[in-house]
C-alpha cells in the first residue's frame, strides 16, 4: 500500500466524525440562481451512426492508439474541420471532383 493512503484514510475517517456545526461554511460563496445560468463547459455536440470508408492502415494506427479511437478520429476531424474553415484547404479550380466522360453519357433505356 503506498505512504499516502493511510494518511488519506485516516483524514477520511476525521472528517467522517464532523458534525455540520463543526464546518466553518463561511468561506464558500453562496449559490446565487444566475451561477447556473451559462454553463462551464459546452455541451457536446450530438454524435450520429455512420459508415465510413478509411485506409486499413490509417485505422489501425488509430485503433493501436488504445480505446476511445472513434473518438480520436472525430477530434482530428474536428481539428480539421477548424482549421479549413479559416483558409480555403484547395485552390477553387480544384473543389469538385472532375466527371469521367464515361459517366457523362447518358444511359438508353432497353424496352
Amino acid at each position: 500500500m503506498p505512504e499516502k493512503e493511510p494518511a488519506i484514510k485516516s483524514d477520511l475517517d476525521r472528517i467522517d466524525k464532523l458534525r455540520d456545526e463543526d464546518i466553518d461554511y463561511s468561506d464558500i460563496p453562496e449559490l446565487r440562481d444566475g451561477m447556473f445560468a451559462k454553463p462551464l463547459a459546452p455541451w457536446p455536440p450530438k454524435k450520429e451512426t455512420i459508415t465510413i470508408r478509411v485506409d486499413s492502415d490509417v485505422l489501425g494506427w488509430f485503433k493501436r492508439q488504445g480505446t476511445g479511437y472513434q473518438t480520436r478520429m472525430n477530434q482530428v476531424l474536428r481539428r480539421y474541420m477548424d482549421v479549413a474553415g479559416q483558409q480555403r484547404v484547395r485552390p477553387a479550380d480544384q473543389t469538385r471532383r472532375k466527371t469521367s466522360t464515361r459517366l457523362k453519357r447518358t444511359s438508353k433505356r432497353v424496352r
